[in-house]
């Protein structure tokens, strides 16, 4: 995405974050704040809100002393070895990450305290740290997911503009195919009259099987607070002849029951043509045994 990016350093007083929701994980750890991917419908823009600024894709933020805290929590005779969630909120793997450097440190500590995590991403550049996940995957869970959204990267560039191209993140699933690691391929969000036809979920699973993913995770788009009005403005923007149809299945902040319906009906029928495995808790279970 072209815009001039600022990094801004800061200080946290913890790396983790506990969740109130216990399943499938219990913790988050988000190195950075804010995202350079530009995703259109990034349900985390609010969360600029709290530091005063109003450019969640260009103001990045670096918790500089995130490792040092990081070791504190996991350290303590009271860590669990809970699974932890990376890059729930920011991906760990933007364009930042590859002067910081924050994720390696935070893997080698995952390996010291065998702790188990997953890592989402919508990059490339987590193939960097494919040694330290290979080692991290023989001593506890560890799942490495690429969120995907549509084989047209036409409209890739619009929706997720800073985001590594479709084939590129299913280059990195089969990569890491060859460690033992769980492979997830996240389908979210999917946005009506744009990524939500036949012909885009056919070719995004029929990858999804070349790539053995453990598993496919659909989601539907949502639209709340400033994701909604940004995402509005961007839609009417770039596709403003599908706008009126898409503006009368959000009327609030998700679609409409019938339409998530026909569009589980479908989704479910085509992963079941692939055999893709649904779970996305039974690799998790299996290999925390």
């Amino acid at each position: 995405m072209e815009c001039e990016i600022t990094y801004k350093e800061m200080m946290v007083q913890s790396a983790l974050t506990e969740l109130k929701r216990k399943i499938p994980y219990g913790w988050d750890l988000n190195i950075y704040r804010g995202c350079q991917h530009g995703c259109q419908y990034c349900y985390a823009m609010y969360s600029h809100n709290y530091l005063g600024s109003e450019e969640f894709f260009k103001d990045i933020y670096i918790k500089t002393n995130i490792v040092d805290e990081l070791e504190k929590q996991l350290k303590t005779d009271g860590w669990k070895r809970e699974v932890v969630n990376i890059g729930g909120v920011t991906d760990s793997y933007q364009p930042a990450e590859e002067n910081y450097k924050i994720m390696p440190e935070v893997l080698k500590l995952l390996i010291k305290y065998k702790t188990p995590a997953i890592i989402s991403t919508k990059s490339t550049l987590v193939l960097r740290d494919f040694e330290l996940i290979d080692e991290l995957s023989h001593i506890t869970y560890i799942n490495i997911a690429e969120t995907i959204t549509t084989i047209d990267e036409n409209i890739r560039e619009k929706i997720e503009p800073g985001s590594a191209p479709t084939e590129e993140r299913f280059k990195v699933l089969k990569e890491f195919r060859k460690t033992n690691a769980s492979i997830g391929f996240h389908l979210m969000p999917i946005i009506p009259l744009l990524t939500d036809n036949e012909s885009n979920f056919d070719g995004l699973f029929s990858r999804a099987k070349d790539c053995g993913v453990d598993y496919v995770l659909p989601g539907t788009l949502y639209l709340r607070g400033k994701t909604r009005s940004h995402f509005l403005e961007f839609f009417k923007r770039d596709f403003p002849d599908r706008y009126n149809e898409f503006i009368s299945l959000y009327k609030t902040g998700g679609a409409d029951k019938e339409y998530k319906n026909k569009l589980y009906e479908m989704v479910n029928r085509l992963r079941d043509k692939y055999e893709l495995p649904k779970s996305y808790m039974k690799p998790m279970r299996e290999r925390l045994k």
